[in-house]
């Protein structure tokens, strides 16, 4: 009776020395790893006879020596689930009796640690106490472990978001930006396709810098899918797994996130999609989330910009330039350029376009005959409302000869295919290095010869002397 009172108290003692030591082992570590590698060593030494399992609850990463296996929620773990649900202790009282004990933290249970009985007698109190001490010991370690290494990934992908966002700034032009950004995140998530999607009153509007897939019919679907699903909720969604999506793309869709951005001025979503399922995971779509709040504002600000910009240099009926950007155009032609054409254009009997067909017929065939002008000439080229109805084209490096031909068609284009019909009439100068002027002259010049053209009875090109 001595000795069993003595080798109760011995096991006692190296039960609560055991525990003491691997508590401070777990808890001056960050490694989930090393903390179960502790608790099954722990275990090894003060029941040698059993066996023991890590029942985790998710996909850790694991050293693959341990014994783990994955907690599976059927009827057949029920112990193990009750535990892990409950977080109780649970007994099983079979042939070989077994001990489920949550891992549990403060915040959570993280799994179960089974213990089982290689003897057919049942656990005793003092065993089963320090089981639940180890497995709590063992909850509070995962815990920590955990949190660190989500602290650190969180410091990571915000530094990660802070360059991104520093380069976006840093940036000059819209679609440098989108370039730019269309790369870090395919860079960093691994996705086959990105939409940037618009939101308007009248519905979602896919953003040509889209992946061409968007621009397809399954991709609309796909839009249009997550814009009823966002709908007044203003809220991200996430798919890991697409099976149940209610379309079918022409293409493999197996992971699907969309972040919702909003600002003042504008609200929409940017999509990404995986072709695997379960491609991305939940800290991914945390991050896609962050990423774009913090990177649609940049880029919101630099279109916001450039349109403000293009407003001031672009008259607001026919999107030509405004006569003084034409200006800077031509000041800079001369400084760099061997030579130039200015074409000035008058629109011939408008005024009785006007009083027969009303002004807003005219603003009409003003917008007609702009876009006609913009359609037959070079990116380099510059196209202005001089005033009125009178508009002007400038050609860069094109001799008179040239610049002649580029009227021609202009006069021959706009008689064919306005509605209601109307001609013009035009003025050409020409500059080269030989002959001395400046942009006054050429504008004289041409102005001229358009006052020349309207007297010869319109509908034609007259040079300048």
């Amino acid at each position: 009776m001595k000795r069993e009172q003595k080798n109760t108290e011995s096991l006692e003692e190296m039960m609560y020395r055991e525990l003491f030591r691997v508590t401070d082992k777990c808890h001056s570590s960050m490694d989930t790893n090393l903390v179960l590698g502790e608790i099954i060593e722990t275990l090894k030494r003060v029941f040698n006879e059993n066996d023991y399992y890590l029942l985790l609850a998710n996909d850790e990463e694991v050293d693959e020596e341990l014994p783990v296996k994955s907690l599976e929620f059927d009827s057949a773990h029920d112990r193990a689930i009750a535990a892990y649900v409950h977080s109780t202790i649970e007994i099983e009282t079979m042939d070989y009796p077994s001990i489920y004990a949550p891992l549990q933290g403060k915040q959570g249970v993280y799994g179960v640690l089974q213990v089982t009985s290689q003897l057919h007698s049942i656990f005793e109190d003092i065993e089963i106490d320090f089981i639940r001490l180890l497995a709590n010991t063992a909850g509070n370690a995962i815990e920590n472990a955990k949190l660190y290494q989500q602290s650190q990934k969180l410091i990571e992908n915000l530094r990660l978001i802070d360059e991104i966002v520093q380069a976006l700034n840093s940036i000059s032009t819209y679609k440098e930006a989108i370039r730019y950004l269309h790369r870090q995140i395919t860079q960093i998530f691994q996705s086959s396709e990105i939409g940037y999607v618009i939101l308007k009153d009248t519905g979602p509007i896919v953003l040509q810098e889209s992946s061409t897939f968007f621009k397809r019919k399954a991709g609309k679907r796909i839009v249009h899918f997550i814009y009823e699903q966002i709908g007044n909720d203003e809220e991200s969604l996430f798919m890991g797994k697409t099976e149940n999506l209610p379309i079918m793309p022409e293409k493999s869709v197996g992971s699907l996130m969309a972040a919702y951005f909003h600002s003042q001025s504008w609200k929409g979503f940017v999509i990404l999609i995986g072709e695997a399922p379960y491609m991305f995971t939940f800290d991914m779509f945390r991050l896609f989330q962050t990423l774009v709040q913090r990177s649609s504002l940049s880029v919101i600000n630099m279109f916001l910009r450039e349109q403000l910009e293009k407003m001031v240099i672009t008259d607001q009926l026919t999107q030509l330039f405004s006569r003084g950007y034409l200006d800077e155009r031509i000041k800079a032609s001369m400084q760099h350029d061997r030579e130039g054409t200015f074409i000035l254009i008058d629109l011939d009997d408008f005024k009785q376009v006007n009083d027969t067909y009303g002004h807003q017929t005219g603003d009409k065939v003003l917008i007609q005959v702009a876009e006609l002008i913009q359609s037959s000439l070079r990116a380099s080229d510059t196209a202005a409302r001089w005033g009125g109805e009178e508009l002007a084209v400038y050609l860069p490096g094109i001799s008179l000869e040239n610049g002649l031909i580029v009227a021609e068609r202009l006069r021959k284009c706009i008689s064919e295919k306005t509605n209601p019909r109307v001609t013009i009439s035009c003025g050409i100068a020409c500059w080269g290095k030989a002959q001395a002027g400046n942009v006054s002259d050429l504008f004289s010049r041409a102005d001229t010869a358009l006052y020349e053209a309207k007297n010869s009875g319109k509908n034609q090109i007259k040079i300048s002397p």
